[in-house]
C-alpha cells in the first residue's frame, strides 16, 4: 500500500540534501542546477506546511531555536536603542529588556523579553523567565515613558514568569498584579506584539496594551500545552490535544478577540528570513501606532479599559 508523503519529513530531508550539496558543489554547474531545483521544492513545501500546521506544530514553530528573539527585532527595527537596567530595589533581570529608541522618526520606549541561544546566554536570561525584579523594572520603565510622553512597544516571547522559590519570596504575584494595574491606566499609546511564546501571566504582565498583535506562528495561552495535558489527563504526551483545546494559535486568538492583528511571516516561518519578518512587524507597529497617536488621551484609556473588560464573556443558552 502506498503511504502519503509527510510534507514536514520531506522538507527536512530536502534541507539536509541542500546542506550536503552546498558543501560539495563548488563551481560545478550540474550541482548548482540541482541546488536551484531543491530550493524551489523547499519553498513549495514550506508554503504547504505553513498552511496546514496543527496547533501543536504552531507551538513548536513558536519555540523554534532559530526563531528571531526580541533583541533580533530590536537590532533591525529600532535605531539607537539604549537599554536601562535594574528595578532600583533588588537587582537587574536580564530576561527583561527595557530601553529608549527611535522608531520612524519618533522617540519610543521598547520593552521585551529575551531567552538566549547558547547555554551561557540561556542561563544569563534565566531561560526567558523573568523574576519579580524584571517586572518591577518594566513598571519603572513604563512610568518613565509616561513621564516623558513616549509611546511604548513591547515584544513578547516568554515561557512564563519564573516559578522558583526565590521569585515567590520576592513577590512574583504582586509584581505582576501591579503591572496589570499600571498598564491599564498608562497615559501613553501602548502596543504589545507576541513574537514567539506568550506564556500565561508572564506575558500578560507586559501586554495590557491598546493593541495586541501576534505573528503568524506565535502562541498565546494561559498555560502551556504540556502543563494543561498534565493537569487534565495526567499525561503530558497529550500535548497536541491540549494545544487544540486551548485555542492558542494567532488565528484562534484573533477570532476570539484577544489579539488585534495576525502578522504574516516569511514562508516557512520567521526563522527563515529575519529581515523580512522584522519588516512585516515594523509595518504593523507603525500602522497601529499612527492610529493610536491620533486619539485623545481619555478616549485611548477608555478604549483600553473596555478592550480588556469585554474579554472572556460567555453566553448561556436557555
Amino acid at each position: 500500500m502506498e503511504t502519503a508523503t509527510n510534507p514536514q519529513a520531506e522538507l527536512q530531508r530536502i534541507e539536509q540534501q541542500i546542506e550536503q550539496l552546498q558543501a560539495a558543489a563548488g563551481d560545478n554547474q550540474e550541482a548548482l542546477e540541482q541546488l536551484e531545483n531543491l530550493h524551489q521544492r523547499v519553498d513549495a513545501l514550506r508554503r504547504q506546511v505553513s498552511g496546514n500546521l496543527t496547533p501543536w506544530e504552531r507551538t513548536e514553530m513558536a519555540r523554534h531555536p532559530m526563531r528571531p528573539y526580541p533583541l533580533d527585532y530590536i537590532d533591525r527595527i529600532f535605531p539607537d536603542f539604549s537599554e536601562i537596567h535594574g528595578d532600583r530595589g533588588f537587582a537587574d533581570d536580564a530576561a527583561m529588556i527595557c530601553g529608549m529608541a527611535r522608531f520612524h522618526g519618533r522617540e519610543v520606549g521598547v520593552l521585551g523579553t529575551q531567552k538566549g541561544r547558547d547555554t551561557k546566554q540561556r542561563v544569563l536570561r534565566n531561560f526567558g523567565q523573568p523574576n519579580p525584579e524584571g517586572y518591577r523594572k518594566a513598571q519603572r520603565f513604563l512610568k518613565f515613558c509616561e513621564k516623558w510622553n513616549r509611546p511604548v512597544l513591547a515584544l513578547i516571547d516568554v515561557v512564563g514568569a519564573y516559578p522558583g522559590l526565590g521569585a515567590e519570596e520576592r513577590g512574583q504575584a504582586e509584581a505582576i498584579a501591579n503591572n496589570l494595574r499600571e498598564m491599564a491606566r498608562l497615559r501613553v499609546p501602548f502596543i504589545a506584539a507576541i513574537t514567539g511564546e506568550g506564556g500565561s501571566g508572564g506575558a500578560l504582565a507586559i501586554a495590557v496594551a491598546d493593541r495586541v498583535l501576534m505573528q503568524e506562528n506565535s502562541v498565546y495561552s494561559v498555560i502551556s500545552p504540556e502543563g494543561c495535558a498534565s493537569i487534565m489527563w495526567r499525561d503530558p504526551s497529550k500535548k497536541d490535544i491540549a494545544a487544540a483545546a486551548l485555542r492558542i494559535t494567532a488565528g484562534d486568538n484573533f477570532e476570539m478577540g484577544f489579539c488585534d492583528e495576525v502578522i504574516a511571516e516569511p514562508t516557512g516561518g520567521a526563522q527563515n528570513d529575519y529581515d523580512a519578518a522584522a519588516a512585516s512587524l515594523a509595518e504593523s507597529l507603525e500602522r497601529h501606532l499612527s492610529q493610536l497617536e491620533k486619539l485623545p488621551l481619555q478616549q485611548l484609556l477608555d478604549a483600553r479599559y473596555k478592550k480588556f473588560r469585554d474579554m472572556a464573556q460567555y453566553y448561556q443558552t436557555v
